[in-house]
């Protein structure tokens, strides 16, 4: 009796020993497989990175420009100065459209701009008919403008035209010169006194 019970124990614990035995070998063949998963990937990475970075197409003078415009723009309809200071170079020169000296220097410029925009909500500026010329690492473009925000509390649309120079420094386009001139506001269209009046046309039975 002691003896079956003997072998009925060691049979027992060799099973067990067994199992054990092969859950390791299996996490053992996992965490192989997992490493070298890991490593192909790290291999490969690269390689894709590459291939990706081939695909990018660089953009043109021109199109480095455009972009520069827009980003200017958003960042000058958001408030956001420290966008803006990105795209104007330290001596830029601005001109508006109002009778009063240039503004020289980006730091002069700033006082300005976030002095006007204060008095500004829901500010929008749309840019189209957009003409840009680059000559070596000097730029020039020249858009309309159609602005419209509530100034002092009240709604106001104008429109004009931009030009800007723009230099190429440090491989960045930076506005140099802006120039900015306001269309004259549209005058209300009336009636000369001596117009002929326009006859009347007799009124319609009412139907019965």
């Amino acid at each position: 009796m002691k003896k079956h019970l003997r072998t009925r124990f060691a049979s027992r614990t060799t099973q067990r020993v067994i199992f054990l035995l092969l859950v390791a070998a299996l996490s053992l063949s996992c965490v192989s497989l997992a490493a070298a998963q890991k490593e192909k990937k790290k291999k490969t990475d690269p390689a894709s990175s590459t291939e990706s970075s081939k695909m990018l197409i660089p953009l043109t003078d021109e199109q480095q420009i455009d972009y520069t415009l827009s980003e200017m723009l958003g960042a000058w309809q958001l408030g956001d100065s420290e966008k803006l200071r990105q795209d104007y170079a330290d001596d830029v020169a601005i001109v508006n459209g109002s009778w009063a000296p240039p503004i020289l220097g980006w730091t002069n410029y700033l006082a300005v701009y976030q002095q006007q925009r204060a008095r500004m909500q829901q500010v929008r500026m749309d840019r189209t008919n957009t003409y840009i010329k680059v000559n070596g690492m000097v730029g020039w473009a020249c858009y309309q403008w159609d602005f419209a925000a509530v100034v002092d509390g009240q709604q106001t649309e104008s429109q004009g035209q931009t030009t800007v120079v723009l230099e190429k420094r440090n491989n960045h386009w930076v506005i140099v010169h802006n120039h900015t001139s306001f269309a004259p506001p549209r005058a209300p269209q009336t009636v000369p006194a001596n117009a002929p009046s326009v006859p009347q046309q007799p009124a319609k039975p009412a139907p019965r």
